[in-house]
């Protein structure tokens, strides 16, 4: 819950022309790393995980295949 100083920031902000002009230009400049021509692509999630691994220096686990035949979520 919010207390009545936070809430009055918020009700501010929210009338704030800079701040909305400020997100318009976020969301015209946002760019999704992982999307090429509009399809993921598989190498670049790939690349960025075994960057992140190697960041959080966690050892690779040995390639176990999967042994199900049907998952489902």
């Amino acid at each position: 819950m919010l207390n009545e100083k936070e809430k009055k920031e918020w009700l501010t902000l929210s009338t704030s022309m800079s701040l909305k002009k400020d997100m318009r230009n976020l969301k015209a400049n946002r760019h999704n790393p992982f999307l090429k021509e509009g399809k993921v692509d598989v190498d670049a999630v790939m690349e960025f995980l075994t960057s992140t691994n190697e960041f959080f220096n966690h050892c690779q686990k040995p390639f176990k295949p999967m042994i199900e035949k049907v998952m489902k979520l």
